[in-house]
């Protein structure tokens, strides 16, 4: 076992992987108020960002204008039935964010509100943008005063100034997304329109659902669920849809041939109740199990999962292996976004906050522990410290991705190549300083089976491959 890696001073959410954001958006044609059915909405994808949420509404019948409220926290923390009450409007979309190091402040929270002179909008994105640096400073020396240091506030105001020029604010949305390079998921609250955009290479989910008069846009089905919405079908890649009471309409001008799905979806963002572009994701990680079972078989007594997203792809690890499924881990549901960290005289693992072993399920056993991904190996180690601790036998670790070896620029927060402990390190070394019996990665030239073989995918923080030529210098932080 790795002594530096056990005692270093990262806290546990410092050593995962985390998306930036979700989006959901709600017009009731019939007139009733939207911001509750929002907020439960955004509870459901609380698993995309937990630093900040934020709702905005409009009344489409009353005076123009729209109400927004906003602030740090999870989405129960920051809304309650005094503030929400006051949200009046049929239309309006919402947001939940977790953002980069240093840009985790009130004033970056989402949605968005532009007063403009053709009217209001409303925004929120999911994503990130690679020319957000320069867009922005080209709006600056055309007059535009920033409020926050996010890219999305670029977006919006490329969409309020081709807004001054378009007749309709879904083309502006449209020649907006022309100049933005990068990945994003976009719900835009007009006045009288709900619009929802996606970047052509398909980065970010983004869905379409509906409840007796009402339209939903949501970055994952789940939250249709929770809202008691049909889901109606997934936004393509590169096409923008407003919703309106005349019905959906859809522009698909800006639609390519070529797609980049970020597959982290499939392997650790999304919930796995959810189902992305056809493909559910429960099933994407029992299939990823599967073939980990099949690519780096060992014997044992016992297959568990690292609660929760390594839960599926053990049962499938299981299934394809004949090793009995079991629960070794207990976690406290209960810790929020942060909590008190340990001094280091105190020497309680922040692992040990969040997790604790059953030791009569592991000890005296050979357990395999399937996990989705190894990023600077702290985490790793200390979980399987713990498993012996408990009086397991041996610890054959399994991971449900390839081993990240490149930062990602589209969103989410994969570090550094200097971070990545796969970076500068062997599969063989790795296992050693994690303190493991055998660790195996999945065969990053097997990742397509996840999603029934489709090939287009991102997976360039494995590979390097970039669907987009990244930025030449690392712009991650800048605007986050």
């Amino acid at each position: 076992m790795n002594e530096e890696l056990l005692n270093r001073e990262d806290d546990f959410e410092g050593d995962i992987i985390h998306d930036e954001c979700g989006v959901f958006g709600a017009y009731d044609f019939d007139g009733h108020d939207v911001s509750s059915t929002i907020y439960y909405g955004l509870f459901a994808l609380q698993h995309r960002g937990q630093e900040s949420a934020g709702i905005a509404v409009g009344d489409t019948n009353g005076p123009k204008g729209v109400k927004c409220y906003k602030d740090m926290g999870l989405v129960n923390e920051v809304f309650n039935s005094e503030n929400l009450s006051k949200l009046n409007g049929d239309i309006g979309v919402g947001h939940v964010r977790y953002s980069t190091a240093g840009s985790s402040v009130r004033e970056n929270a989402q949605p968005l509100v532009i007063n403009y002179v053709k009217g209001t909008l409303g925004m929120a994105h999911n994503g990130n943008l690679l020319n957000a640096v320069e867009l922005r400073e080209e709006l600056s020396y055309t007059g535009a005063i920033f409020q926050t240091t996010i890219d999305s506030e670029v977006i919006a105001y490329l969409i309020a100034r081709e807004r001054l020029y378009a007749p309709t604010v879904e083309l502006s949305v449209r020649n907006a997304m022309r100049r933005i390079k990068g990945a994003y998921s976009l719900v835009v609250m007009s006045p009288k329109k709900l619009i929802g955009a996606r970047d052509p290479f398909g980065f970010k989910p983004l869905c379409i659902g509906k409840r007796d008069n009402t339209y939903f846009l949501s970055s994952e089905t789940c939250a249709l669920d929770t809202v008691g919405a049909e889901f109606v079908r997934d936004v393509e890649p590169g096409e923008v849809v407003t919703i309106t009471p005349e019905g959906i309409f859809s522009d698909k001008s800006l639609c390519q041939e070529k797609h980049a799905r970020c597959i982290f979806e499939y392997i650790y963002f999304a919930r796995p109740d959810s189902k992305i572009d056809g493909m559910g994701v429960y099933e994407s990680r029992i299939i990823a199990g599967k073939i980990l079972a099949q690519t780096h078989p060992v014997e044992a007594d016992l297959v568990v999962g690292v609660p929760e997203s390594g839960n599926p792809a053990a049962l499938g690890y299981s299934i394809e292996s004949g090793i009995p499924y079991g629960n070794a881990f207990i976690k406290n549901n209960y810790v929020g976004r942060t909590f008190i960290k340990p001094k280091q005289g105190e020497r309680e693992s922040s692992v040990k906050v969040k997790l604790n072993v059953l030791k009569e399920a592991v000890a005296g056993k050979r357990v395999v522990m399937i996990d989705d991904s190894i990023v600077r190996g702290t985490t790793s180690a200390r979980i399987v410290n713990l498993l012996k601790a408990a009086g397991a036998k041996e610890v054959h670790v399994r991971i449900s991705s390839p081993a990240f070896l490149h930062p990602c620029y589209f969103g989410t927060d994969i570090p550094s190549e200097d971070q990545l402990i796969a970076s500068g390190h062997s599969v063989e070394e790795i296992c050693k300083m994690i303190g493991a019996d055998s660790l195996g990665y999945l065969d990053v030239t097997r990742l397509s089976e996840m999603i029934g073989g489709k090939t287009d995918i991102c997976d360039a923080c494995f590979t390097g491959n970039y669907p987009i030529e990244p930025p030449k210098i690392d712009i991650r932080g800048e605007m986050g």
